[in-house]
């Protein structure tokens, strides 16, 4: 085969692998990352002069994949792959001269290696936008049932009030009428405690659903937060649970109702304490950035799974045994925050645990 023939030959083997590559990328599915970018390390390999002595190899972020094991004295070129415009990979070629150490790269290979690396980073691009819009159409339709369930929310609570003052009112009324009868008596009890743990429910599903009135002060939460944290002491010791206050500002300046910003803080970590394990650690965490201040809580319970995430916040979900708890604690937390113009955000931890993350507007 003469040189011209060759140089033809490489040429066609070149053009064939970006064709390749595109075809591969085009019917690439999102689910499939790691699987497209193998069959294009391969489609690659057949393209270089030596495919038997060399290897390809795709490192990007998390992500490595190899044709197959290298020599680390063999002959290398590589391209960056560039996603947004920032380096985040490269394509490495090795070519194996162990027994042919005349052998090398052709330039023509550096420019197909480049070519491949522009499209694999367009490829992952793609991917990225993809997983972002995926991932803020589920943040939407969140927020959109939390709102929906705000309403039908606050239209029960206000059908329920007044019927509940009702019975409320009549039943004290009727026990000041038969005190002399003690059987009255104690059956007015049980209709005076009912209702009233009623009315109980009634007013965090009004908090819920921002229905619950305010009174808005500029307020340091540094002493408030800390305050709400030695209430809790006891309940920290009784359940041998640790607690660690990281704010380094002494002062963190916001405009909130100071008695349900507490309120915020205690069901946190009342919720916090209940999922702790014994000599489990409790971070309470704030500071703050150029327009919000931010509160994280965290633990190192047993943490969500993703179906727990999207229903967290909802009125009466709970993950707790039956008797345990009502399921409106962390719903009231996220209509405090909400009437605040804040957001609350719920999420697993790094390691184990939940983390709970508050931002609230300072103005």
């Amino acid at each position: 085969m003469t040189s011209t023939e060759q140089a033809l030959k490489e040429r066609i083997k070149e053009l064939t692998c970006l064709y390749e590559v595109s075809s591969i990328i085009g019917s690439a599915n999102v689910e499939l990352v790691d699987d497209t970018l193998k069959a294009i390390v391969f489609s690659l390999k057949k393209a270089f002069q030596y495919p038997d002595k060399t290897v390809v190899i795709i490192h990007c972020e998390d992500i490595s994949i190899f044709t197959n094991e290298f020599i680390e004295d063999d002959l290398t070129i590589h391209s960056d792959i560039k996603i947004f415009n920032h380096v985040k990979g490269q394509i490495i070629v090795h070519l194996k001269t162990t027994n042919s150490k005349e052998i090398n790269f052709l330039k023509e290979e550096q420019l197909l290696l480049d070519n491949v690396a522009l499209k694999v980073g367009n490829f992952l691009e793609r991917i990225e936008i993809q997983k972002n819009e995926t991932s803020l159409k589920r943040q939407m339709e969140h927020s959109d049932r939390l709102n929906i369930l705000g309403e039908i929310t606050a239209g029960i609570a206000h059908e329920l009030n007044t019927p509940l003052a009702n019975i409320l009112g009549f039943a004290e009324l009727l026990k000041n009428d038969l005190e002399t009868e003690k059987k009255a008596v104690k059956d007015l009890d049980k209709i005076i405690d009912n209702a009233i743990f009623s009315r109980e429910i009634v007013k965090k599903l009004m908090f819920f659903a921002c229905e619950m009135p305010q009174e808005m002060k500029h307020i340091n939460l540094v002493p408030h937060l800390k305050n709400a944290v030695k209430l809790l002491d006891a309940t920290f010791k009784k359940e041998h649970v640790k607690r660690r206050i990281k704010i380094e500002e002494e002062e963190l300046w916001l405009k909130a109702d100071p008695i349900q910003f507490t309120q915020i803080i205690f069901n946190l970590l009342i919720n916090a304490i209940y999922f702790s394990p014994k000599e489990g650690l409790i971070v309470i965490e704030a500071y703050k950035t150029k327009k919000d201040v931010v509160i994280k809580i965290s633990d190192e319970g047993k943490g969500f799974t993703s179906d727990e995430l999207q229903k967290v916040f909802q009125p009466f979900f709970t993950t707790k045994p039956i008797g345990d708890g009502s399921g409106l604690g962390l719903s009231v937390v996220h209509g405090i925050v909400a009437s605040h113009k804040g957001t609350i955000t719920a999420e697993n931890n790094t390691n184990k645990g939940a983390i709970f993350t508050i931002t609230l507007p300072k103005d």
